[in-house]
C-alpha cells in the first residue's frame, strides 16, 4: 500500500514552540516527531507514517500482535512524556493510532476544536495523572474460604460453614468500605478523579478500586504520603494498594482521535 498518513502524538499548549532536538525516535517506520503550529498557543506533535504499515488494513492485522502493539505504545508514550516534561508546556495526549490523511487535515480539525482544547489544557495545566488500584489479597481470600475447624457432626459442619460465609461476607464488605474511603480521601487532594470500570486484562475478578487522579504537582508529596498511609491500613482488610504514575493526563481530556487513512 502506497502513501503516508500524519500520526499525532499529542497537542501541546505553550507560549513558545516546544523543543524537539532530543525527542525520542517515536514509532517504527515513522519520521522523527516534529511540531506543527495550529494557533498562537496550540501545536501538534506529529510524524509521517507509511500506510503500508499503519493503513487501516495492515493496522487491523497488526493489532492482533500484542507484542507489536506494546512496542508502539511504549514509543508513543515516550514522545508524549518528553514534551510533558518541558517547562511551560501543557500536553493533551492523543490515543494510540490517532491519524489523519495529511498534516493540513490534522491542523484543520484541531483548529476547529480550539475552544474545547484550550479549556481542556487549562483544566489539566500544572497537573499529572496518578493511578491507584486496590485488589483483594489472594492469601486472604483463600483463608476466608477455608474452614478452620473439623466439625464432629453434620449440624456442626453446617454451622461452621455458615460462620465461614458470614466472616467472608464481612471481610468483603470491610474491604469495599476501605476502598471507598481511600477514593474519597485521595479525591479530596486531587483536582479531579475518575473511576475506571473496565477490569484489567487477565484479572479473574475486578479490582475493588481502579481510579485515576489528576493531581497538581504542588500536591504531589501530599498525595503520595496519603497513598502510603492508606496502603498500610489496607493490609488490615486483606487488600493491596498499588500506585502508578505520574502519567500524562489521558483520563482527563477528550482527544478527538481519528483514523482517516484508508
Amino acid at each position: 500500500m502506497d502513501g503516508t498518513a500524519t500520526y499525532v502524538y499529542c497537542i501541546v499548549r505553550s507560549a513558545r514552540a516546544p523543543r524537539t532536538a532530543r525527542a525520542p525516535r517515536g514509532l517504527a517506520g515513522a519520521t522523527r516527531p516534529s511540531v506543527a503550529a495550529v494557533t498562537r498557543s496550540l501545536s501538534l506533535v506529529i510524524a509521517t507514517v507509511p500506510l503500508e504499515s499503519y493503513g487501516s488494513g495492515p493496522l487491523e492485522s497488526a493489532l492482533q500482535d500484542m507484542q507489536w502493539v506494546a512496542e508502539v505504545a511504549v514509543a508513543h508514550e515516550a514522545v508524549v512524556e518528553y514534551f510533558a516534561r518541558q517547562a511551560g508546556v501543557t500536553v493533551i495526549p492523543m490515543k494510540l493510532f490517532t491519524m489523519f490523511t495529511s498534516g493540513a487535515r490534522a491542523i484543520e480539525e484541531t483548529r476547529s476544536r480550539e475552544c474545547d482544547l484550550e479549556a481542556a489544557a487549562k483544566r489539566i495545566a500544572g497537573c499529572e495523572e496518578w493511578g491507584v488500584r486496590i485488589t483483594r489479597r489472594l492469601a486472604a481470600s483463600r483463608r476466608q474460604r477455608r474452614l478452620d475447624v473439623k466439625p464432629s457432626s453434620g449440624a456442626a459442619f453446617l454451622a461452621a460453614k455458615k460462620d465461614a460465609r458470614d466472616v467472608a461476607r464481612a471481610a468483603v464488605h470491610a474491604a469495599a468500605e476501605a476502598a471507598e474511603r481511600a477514593f474519597t480521601t485521595l479525591a479530596s487532594i486531587a483536582r479531579d478523579a475518575r473511576r475506571r470500570d473496565d477490569a484489567p486484562e487477565g484479572a479473574s475478578t475486578p479490582p475493588l478500586l481502579d481510579a485515576a487522579f489528576l493531581v497538581p504537582t504542588t500536591r504531589r508529596a501530599r498525595f503520595k504520603a496519603a497513598v502510603r498511609k492508606l496502603a498500610a491500613t489496607q493490609v488490615k482488610t486483606g487488600t493491596k494498594m498499588t500506585l502508578s504514575g505520574p502519567w500524562p493526563s489521558y483520563n482527563f481530556v477528550q482527544d478527538g482521535s481519528a483514523h482517516e487513512p484508508a
